[in-house]
């Protein structure tokens, strides 16, 4: 589905009433059930407070607020946790499938000059895979991990973007 040309994605830095919207968009389990690698209990706000309180305080951490015709749908950013640099993003469920998540990611990336940079999803989460292929991502792996969201080891695909 085409997203419609009114559709405005854009995105802004993170301000704190955004965390609120991040906590209830993340309550939703079929979200938490495609992202798959989620907080162990995504109901627990005092632990979902401190991570992010942890992830706004580091600096080597970029990150946006997707806002959609003014509304906070989600949010992209970089890390390097693992430590290769890499791009997450979370968009609610109700922004799905509108091209939003590939919107907000081009844009993302057109701020970001770090290369090369690191994606991973899981490997039944065709739709953020796709996202990622059309933003010039490209495999270059599998791995396994835990996912909390489904109480189970999973893979996941790893995907790189070089230039």
């Amino acid at each position: 589905m085409a997203p419609p040309t009114s559709l405005i994605v854009r995105l802004r830095k993170v301000i704190p009433s955004d965390l609120a919207v991040y906590f209830e968009q993340q309550l939703n389990p079929q979200a938490n059930h495609m992202a798959a690698f989620t907080s162990k209990n995504a109901t627990d706000w005092a632990a979902f407070d401190a991570h992010w309180a942890k992830i706004l305080a580091d600096p080597q951490i970029q990150i946006r607020t997707i806002l959609v015709g003014g509304q906070v749908a989600g949010y992209v950013l970089h890390h390097s946790w693992f430590g290769d640099p890499e791009v997450t993003y979370w968009l609610g469920q109700e922004y799905w499938g509108q091209g939003v998540a590939t919107r907000a990611l081009k844009a993302f990336l057109m701020q970001q000059n770090l290369r090369p940079l690191y994606a991973r999803v899981a490997e039944d989460n065709i739709a953020s895979r796709r996202v990622l292929e059309k933003c010039g991502f490209v495999m270059i792996g599998e791995d396994k991990g835990f996912s909390n969201a489904r109480g189970a080891e999973i893979v996941e695909f790893i995907l790189v973007l070089r230039t």
